[in-house]
């Protein structure tokens, strides 16, 4: 699952207008992150954005489908990120567009997590 640095750099400029985008290798991809906010992930160069339930309609109205990989156990795991319109590598405005939904779904899921408590 081989993730060009090119590309990644390409997504990144797309989404400066959405503040400031970072990347971080994982699990044989890479993350994609707004202000440290987790938007996306690049596996073989196609980019994935972050869904949740208020905006995974509009991905699957254009017909885009999700991330999915195969597990040990020989299952398909399907992840919370779903293609972004090929249109939208084409298009910086179309990109920003796709991924503000994509992080304004990361920011409803930080939301929604219980803060840590602190050790004494």
């Amino acid at each position: 699952m081989p993730v060009s640095p090119e590309f990644v750099e390409f997504v990144l400029e797309q989404l400066e207008p959405l503040g400031h985008p970072s990347s971080n290798r994982m699990f044989g991809g890479t993350g994609i992150y707004i202000d440290g906010f987790i938007i996306s992930i690049i596996v073989d160069d196609q980019i994935y954005l972050k869904v949740d339930d208020e905006t995974r309609a509009a991905f699957e109205a254009e017909g885009l489908e999700p991330f999915s990989y195969q597990k040990k156990d020989g299952e398909v795991g399907v992840m919370s990120y779903y293609a972004a319109p090929e249109s939208a590598l084409d298009d910086g405005d179309e990109l920003c567009k796709w991924a503000r939904l994509a992080l304004d779904a990361s920011l409803r899921s930080t939301k929604k997590k219980k803060p840590k408590k602190k050790k004494n």
